[in-house]
């Protein structure tokens, strides 16, 4: 890259970022409400039920076991990789 490269770029990100004051910060504090998050989570913990788990987990599942099924070679690859 020569100097006119460089200056060319250094243009063309000076035209595409804003500015940024010296002094910028959010517009709110999010740490209140990760606390208040946090806390609902700690009070209402979550059952594992079969409605919670998604489909594609199932399948996933299902797919592995007929793999072993098929190929009992590969149990104790699956196994290393637990």
């Amino acid at each position: 890259m020569n100097a006119h490269d460089q200056n060319r770029m250094k243009e063309l990100l000076k035209e595409a970022l804003p500015p940024v004051a010296a002094d910028a910060e959010p517009e709110r504090d999010l740490w209140p409400a990760v606390l208040r998050r946090l806390d609902e989570d700690a009070v209402t913990p979550r059952r594992a039920t079969f409605q919670s788990v998604p489909w594609f987990d199932w399948a996933l599942l299902g797919g592995l076991a007929v793999f072993t099924v098929s190929f009992p070679a590969t149990i104790p690859v699956f196994l290393y990789y637990l």
